[in-house]
């Protein structure tokens, strides 16, 4: 829901019957939600939503930024009133070590387990995922610890150079085996979001999409056969993740690059499952 706020100087935002409405004509599967339990009107606005996940037959994700242990009690009470397919934690609880961060996710994990909702934890800045190196030394740490592979962060927090070196792929590799889910954004080495369809972020694009097909691979070979779901949700954010001009208006249409992401990644789906014979 957030990547289809506008935040344009003219004020202009579509209602949030019109967004379900747009979503489910475009052929989307569901919206994602996220909220601040320390934020009210946030938590009124997810509330007041909640009932067109069925009215539009569209599922719901749910994103946590729990700022305490039982700050994800709401969330994880959210998911099971609204039938939420899983709850993305980006944990704003923020240990200096990975040792202080290992007793937080396992009892999250717990927590969830107990209200039987399906948790994982975005590959994030500004939160306890914040940084690559820790995370992949936390995910040794917390086997049953799974991700949500935001890509784009890692890219724009590493500094990626271009060509990415052999070393920088494995890292990338050793991530996606633990990621359950996906999100759909392109970022440079500098910038967190680019425009898809501009010939300058053409490379970018490729890299992005050979990533998506790598983890769309591995997660086959671990899931075949269960009655699991990928889910890849399409968030290009408005600004300031969105470049925009001097009139403050945005470089491109980021609904309908949304819509490129969805079947661009449908697309890359068929392309991993085998044919049915």
């Amino acid at each position: 829901m957030w990547s289809m706020e506008l935040r344009r100087p003219d004020g202009k935002e579509w209602s949030m019957p019109r967004r379900f409405e747009m979503v489910k004509e475009a052929g989307f599967d569901g919206i994602g939600l996220d909220f601040a339990t320390n934020n009210s009107k946030e938590v009124a606005e997810c509330n007041a939503v909640g009932p067109l996940f069925k009215e539009y037959d569209l599922q719901c994700l749910l994103t946590a930024f729990p700022r305490s242990i039982p700050d994800l009690i709401p969330y994880l009470e959210y998911a099971n009133k609204y039938n939420c397919r899983f709850v993305n934690v980006i944990g704003m609880i923020m240990p200096l070590s990975v040792e202080g961060m290992i007793p937080i996710v396992r009892t999250w994990l717990k927590m969830a387990q107990d209200y039987g909702v399906e948790l994982h934890f975005e590959t994030h800045r500004a939160c306890m995922t914040n940084d690559m190196f820790p995370t992949l030394q936390l995910l040794d740490a917390v086997p049953e610890m799974t991700m949500v592979g935001d890509l784009s962060h890692y890219m724009v927090g590493r500094e990626f150079n271009y060509p990415l070196s052999a070393m920088d792929q494995s890292l990338m590799r050793r991530l996606m085996e633990r990621c359950e889910h996906f999100q759909g954004r392109v970022a440079s080495r500098e910038q967190v979001q680019v425009q898809l369809n501009f010939p300058q972020n053409r490379k970018w694009l490729a890299l992005f999409e050979a990533w998506w097909r790598e983890g769309f691979h591995l997660w086959y070979q671990r899931n075949a056969g269960s009655e699991k779901i990928l889910n890849f949700m399409c968030e290009l954010g408005p600004p300031e993740y969105a470049m925009t001009g001097a009139d403050g208006y945005e470089l491109s249409d980021r609904w309908e690059e949304s819509k490129q992401l969805k079947d661009l990644a449908r697309k890359i789906w068929s392309d991993t499952v085998p044919p049915k014979t």
